[in-house]
């Protein structure tokens, strides 16, 4: 649709979006990775997860 978009997935369920995709037909699929848990992160531990992760999506999006 020519709308850049990046998948974010949590890192303990990393395996299971790697077999989405390659269920889906799409083993090389990249997406982002946010560390998990993220419902008992504080706000703080939360924005930094994001702005780390905000700048792995930005690099995927530029490839």
């Amino acid at each position: 649709m020519g709308t850049p978009a990046v998948g974010v997935m949590t890192s303990k369920f990393v395996s299971a979006a790697e077999l989405m995709a390659k269920v889906l037909g799409m083993p090389d699929y990249a997406f982002s990775i946010i560390d998990h848990p993220v419902s008992s992160a504080s706000d703080q531990e939360l924005e930094a997860r994001a702005l780390q992760t905000m700048a792995a999506i930005e690099e995927q999006i530029l490839l």
